[in-house]
């Protein structure tokens, strides 16, 4: 890893890390002794990360909250600063989704969508970033989705939230690029996780489709933080062989 902090051990924020992929990095990254912070909605499933854990990791801090608030994220990256001296990578993951006709939709699940998968990302990164501008090096991570390239019927509103992150990814990458902060984009295709449960129809999208593993995506984010400085990998597609969309 190249984004370290003084004392050798990566200092990682990671949202949505009690499930799927968000649990999957924190693993692969402990295996490095990473210094993490998890958070996400459920404070079991992040208990059970951190269980999982064991020695691997220098320090673990589990904190549940909601990225849709600012304060929230301002409070862990104060926790990052007081306990770890600072932060080296923000892995912005958290996300929901909708599914059906748009006119059909619930507004409250959009306003749930849109605050969780483009609010969320742009807190937690108004957030980190001070802190990282700083340093004068950070990495932020942000796990879009091909749905952020592609369109298609069955999910608007998370369609429409992942273009807006990849956006303000490319955005902030152009506006960080010269005082050493890395941003990456990650794109998975559909992945095994809870997320592609929530909707039981949603699996008609891509009929004959075997998903990611979570695993896959943790490598991806891996393979991002492993570059040297002055390399950005700004965005990592990953589908399924057989998917086409």
């Amino acid at each position: 890893m190249t984004e370290r902090s003084a004392a050798g051990s990566l200092r990682v924020l990671i949202t949505g890390a009690g499930t799927g992929i968000g649990a999957a990095i924190a693993k692969d990254l402990a295996r490095d002794g990473a210094r993490l912070i998890l958070t996400g909605r459920r404070p079991e499933p992040l208990d059970a990360v951190a269980a999982a854990l064991g020695p691997a990791t220098a320090d673990v801090i589990v904190e549940p909250g909601d990225v849709r608030d600012y304060a929230h994220s301002e409070h862990l990256v104060q926790l990052s600063i007081e306990r770890f001296g600072g932060l080296d990578v923000l892995v912005a993951n958290a996300a929901i989704t909708d599914f059906g006709p748009i006119a059909e939709a619930d507004p409250a699940r959009w306003d749930a969508v849109i605050g969780t998968n483009v609010l969320g990302v742009l807190y937690g990164v108004r957030a980190a970033l001070p802190v990282m501008l700083e340093q004068g090096h950070g990495h932020v991570v942000i796990v879009a989705s091909v749905s952020g390239r592609v369109t298609y019927v069955g999910e608007p509103a998370y369609i429409a939230s992942k273009h807006a992150t990849v956006a303000f990814a490319d955005s902030l990458r152009m506006e960080v690029a010269g005082r050493g902060i890395r941003v990456s984009v990650i794109e998975p295709g559909v992945v095994e996780t809870p997320l592609i449960h929530v909707h039981e129809a949603a699996a008609e999208i891509l009929p004959g489709v075997t998903p990611l593993q979570p695993e896959d995506i943790a490598r991806a984010v891996r393979y991002v933080l492993e570059q040297p400085p002055g390399v950005n990998v700004f965005e990592v597609v990953l589908r399924p062989t057989r998917q086409l969309l």
